[in-house]
């Protein structure tokens, strides 16, 4: 086939395959957003009050958002504390350390992070942290992609869950390997 006519087949052919395409991606009810979604200062993406115990946690960015991609949360008000050593076998987990002093551990590997540090705890990696200043941090943490980290954070988001329930951690395809860290 001649390039000219080759040409004029796929300009002919492309107006029914993006009709399909579109059409298609229509249907989808877990579609991304196709515009900007403000979530104001100290809000949550959904207007919920939500804590850990040791942090007020607010959704900043939801997987229905991102087509699964990404999942965003803010702790402020984080207090001495945080998660039980643990790995994700599917998300990478970056913190931000915004005010305050973190500790983490990821892999072997430990550090203290401040305001404006931050650090990737790869999917398959060991990693906790715990704040240890001595004022109140803040800190957000981006999960990509999102796997179930939303449904897990929603179900202990009252303060009032065994942290140390290995299943808990398994059926959000996470393991629980040892307790949270300590300030040594």
């Amino acid at each position: 086939m001649k390039r000219r006519n080759f040409l004029k087949s796929a300009a002919s052919a492309l107006p029914l395959s993006l009709s399909q395409t579109f059409a298609l991606a229509a249907e989808s009810s877990n579609l991304p957003l196709t515009q900007a979604h403000l979530v104001s200062a100290g809000k949550d993406i959904d207007g919920q009050p939500r804590t850990l115990g040791y942090s007020r946690i607010s959704f900043k960015t939801s997987p229905r958002e991102t087509d699964g991609n990404l999942f965003m949360i803010e702790h402020s008000n984080l207090l001495a504390g945080g998660p039980p050593l643990h790995v994700h076998h599917a998300q990478d987990e970056w913190f931000y350390v915004m005010e305050g002093e973190v500790l983490f551990q990821v892999g072997e590997k430990r550090m203290r992070l401040i305001a404006g540090d931050s650090v990737l705890a790869p999917r398959k990696i060991q990693h906790t942290w715990a704040a240890v200043g001595a004022t109140p941090g803040k800190m957000l943490i981006a999960f990509t992609p999102a796997g179930k980290m939303e449904q897990f954070f929603q179900e202990i988001a009252h303060g009032k869950v065994n942290m140390m329930d290995a299943e808990l951690f398994r059926r959000y395809d996470m393991e629980l390997l040892g307790p949270p860290l300590k300030d040594a």
